[in-house]
């Protein structure tokens, strides 16, 4: 049930949640410019705080005070002089034409620079060209616009309330609107024990590190010469793994723009550098484009000594043939993988436009034999449910605030050997009727809590009870050991529908293609692993009628 908060100031409340958490956790890692704002901000007045506190949740750091109209902050000019005078803000800041323009109205533009009628009903962007070269030099505000009865200010502390973000939630992806939208009860987490010490930085080397990663990728984003952006890229501590991951993800990124670019030898060298899942794989098909067969075919045959996971020992299948063939060797024995039931269905076109899934689906509905379109929905929430307690297992470093929706190293190398006896016993109870009781259990106690793994608006008790019902425990298991080899990439490929027969207690998963379209790769490998484990799975073919 969604709440109605009654505290007007929430918002500020929470501002001085995360103060209090960062200072009594992370004392240690802040420098002088972060200590000082601990100190100085809460002896301000509510209002000044709450001011700058909405300012900080807003995109952007310049406001004008007509726009900052609060209830129950009052007088905007008033609230704002504390924060004037403690440097927290600038009042009537320098103003270039571009930030000019972001502030002000058409109308206001037309009256501030007196536009020509043949300007004044231009789009805002080509006026902002059209005066461009004559107004080049910042001015105040008040100089730009003395009449407008208005206030502006540049709220100073944005970078250092991000960092401060950064440090609470270890991410940037999370940001302020998580404490209100658990505040009301749209999203609710599980409450995980952890220890006051545990923290998602250790060092400030770890939050530099961070941050200069992420102006990295900033930079590259808005097209900044890769040269450039790599010489300021650091190289992270080598005991900090997930840090090392973000570094590398960033190189794949950017070695991926260099191979799109053609240029064979730095795409390579990126590559080379990179550890990042498949990038070897693209280091292998970046030799072959650069006409290097033999060294290509080297390092292939390296890799399939040790393939990193499923999914690069399907690329490197795929391209053992080719590099053989180039290099005049015999031609590789075809490996044989296991095969899924083929269905061809050819079937007049929907009235109104929908997804083939759902065409399907109704097409082989029955009472007797109930069709649902799960995709990755129920094997995903299945295993969430039966190892909810593993998941949320207050391993060190995994959980470090309240509003975790998972670990924090989910997707780290060693996630499952970190708990390997716990998950251990959580699969065991698939050989009892242990987990039937667990995964209904955990459906009841935690129906919306936030999780990697569940998909509540998708799972309901019917589809529940069938899937408990139908579904072999055995089979059950080895999803789930699949899921664990590598959760990142198996989360995802399972197919699209799954066909329950009550009365006989077994199942089928449907993956459908319509005209024209093609497994994909994870869901090959997903076919595959099924049909080699007796899993029941079918790939339904669907034809329109002439």
């Amino acid at each position: 049930m969604i709440k109605v908060l009654e505290n007007p100031f929430y918002y500020l409340e929470n501002f001085h949640q995360v103060l209090a958490w960062i200072s009594e956790r992370y004392d240690d890692l802040l420098n002088a410019e972060e200590r000082h704002f601990l100190t100085i901000f809460p002896s301000l007045p509510q209002s000044s705080r709450a001011l700058l506190v909405r300012m900080v949740m807003r995109k952007g750091t310049v406001f004008r005070a007509s726009k900052l109209v609060y209830a129950e902050i009052g007088s905007t000019h008033e609230a704002a002089r504390p924060l004037a005078d403690s440097g927290l803000i600038e009042e009537d800041p320098q103003l270039g034409l571009d930030e000019l323009f972001d502030l002000l109205q058409k109308p206001e533009i037309a009256k501030v620079f007196q536009l020509a009628a043949h300007v004044r009903h231009l789009r805002k962007a080509e006026q902002l060209e059209a005066l461009r070269e004559e107004y080049g030099a910042e001015r105040r505000f008040s100089g730009w616009y003395a009449d407008s009865g208005d206030h502006v200010y540049r709220n100073q502390t944005q970078a250092l309330c991000d960092r401060l973000r950064l440090i609470f939630f270890g991410n940037y992806h999370q940001d302020w609107t998580d404490f209100v939208l658990s505040d009301l009860g749209i999203y609710q987490y599980e409450k995980v024990e952890f220890s006051p010490a545990a923290r998602g930085f250790r060092s400030r080397r770890d939050i530099d590190d961070f941050l200069a990663i992420h102006q990295c990728h900033e930079r590259f984003a808005e097209g900044e010469a890769v040269a450039d952006v790599m010489a300021d890229l650091p190289a992270c501590a080598a005991d900090n793994e997930w840090l090392r991951s973000r570094r590398s993800k960033l190189i794949y990124a950017i070695a991926q723009h260099v191979e799109k670019q053609a240029d064979w030898p730095a795409a390579y060298a990126l590559y080379a550098d990179c550890d990042y899942p498949g990038a070897r794989a693209r280091a292998i098909r970046v030799l072959e484009k650069n006409e290097q067969p033999r060294e290509a075919f080297d390092l292939l045959q390296s890799a399939m000594q040790a393939p990193e996971s499923e999914a690069e020992r399907q690329q490197l299948l795929r391209m053992a043939p080719r590099l053989a063939r180039k290099l005049g060797h015999a031609r590789p024995p075809p490996v044989t993988l296991a095969q899924a039931t083929r269905i061809d269905l050819n079937l007049p076109p929907p009235e109104e436009a929908t997804y083939v899934e759902f065409v399907v689906r109704d097409h082989l509905h029955s009472d007797e034999a109930p069709v649902f379109y799960v995709e990755n929905s129920l094997m995903n929430s299945l295993f969430g449910l039966l190892c909810w307690d593993v998941v949320f297992a207050p391993i060190p470093g995994a959980f470090f605030h309240p509003y975790h929706r998972g670990p924090a190293d989910l997707h780290s190398a060693d996630f499952q050997r970190r708990r390997a006896p716990q998950f251990a016993d959580a699969l065991a109870q698939l050989e009892s009727e242990q987990y039937r009781a667990t995964i209904r259990a955990n459906y009841a106690a935690k129906y919306g809590i936030q999780s990697p793994f569940m998909y509540w608006e998708a799972i309901d008790e019917e589809l529940l009870d069938l899937a408990l019902d139908c579904i072999p425990p055995l089979h059950l298991k080895r999803a789930f050991e699949r899921i664990l080899l590598d959760i990142k990439s198996n989360r995802s490929g399972f197919p699209d529908l799954i066909q329950f027969w009550p009365a006989e207690r077994r199942y089928n998963m449907i993956e459908v293609k319509g005209p024209g379209d093609r497994l994909q790769d994870n869901q090959l490998r997903w076919i595959e692993y099924c049909a080699a484990h007796q899993m029941p799975v079918s790939v339904c073919y669907l034809q329109w009628a002439a």
